[in-house]
C-alpha cells in the first residue's frame, strides 16, 4: 500500500506486537498497520490461517485485533490514538460471561 504524502498531517506513535509504528492522526488502526506493511492482523480459530483487513468498512471482521488489552476490536473501525498498544488476535477469544465455574452447563 502506498501512502500519499501530505504536509498537513499530525503523526502519532502506536505499538504493534511490541514494534513502534508511526501513524497519522485520523487513520484507522487497519490503515496504519497496512501503511507500515503489516498485513496479517489475526488468525482463524479453526486452522490458524492468517487474516487481514478486507472490506475496510466493518462488515467482514477479518481485522479483529486486541487494542489496549481489549479483544475483538475491529481495526478498520477504530481510529489510532497516540500510545495505543495493538496485538494480533490469535484464534477465537474468550467471550465468557463470567468465571468459567459460574457458567458451566448453562448460559442462562
Amino acid at each position: 500500500m502506498q501512502r500519499i504524502e501530505r504536509e498537513d498531517t499530525t503523526e502519532v506513535v502506536i505499538e504493534f506486537e511490541g514494534e513502534q509504528l508511526t501513524a497519522r492522526l485520523g487513520d484507522t488502526v487497519a490503515a496504519a498497520l497496512l501503511a507500515n506493511n503489516h498485513r496479517s492482523l489475526r488468525t482463524t480459530a479453526e486452522s490458524g490461517a492468517p487474516r487481514g483487513p478486507f472490506c475496510m468498512m466493518g462488515v467482514c471482521f477479518d481485522c479483529l485485533v486486541e487494542i489496549d488489552g481489549v479483544a475483538n476490536r475491529q481495526a478498520c473501525m477504530t481510529e489510532v490514538q497516540s500510545g495505543m498498544k495493538v496485538r494480533r488476535q490469535l484464534g477465537a477469544n474468550d467471550i465468557s460471561l463470567g468465571s468459567s465455574s459460574e457458567n458451566e452447563g448453562s448460559l442462562s
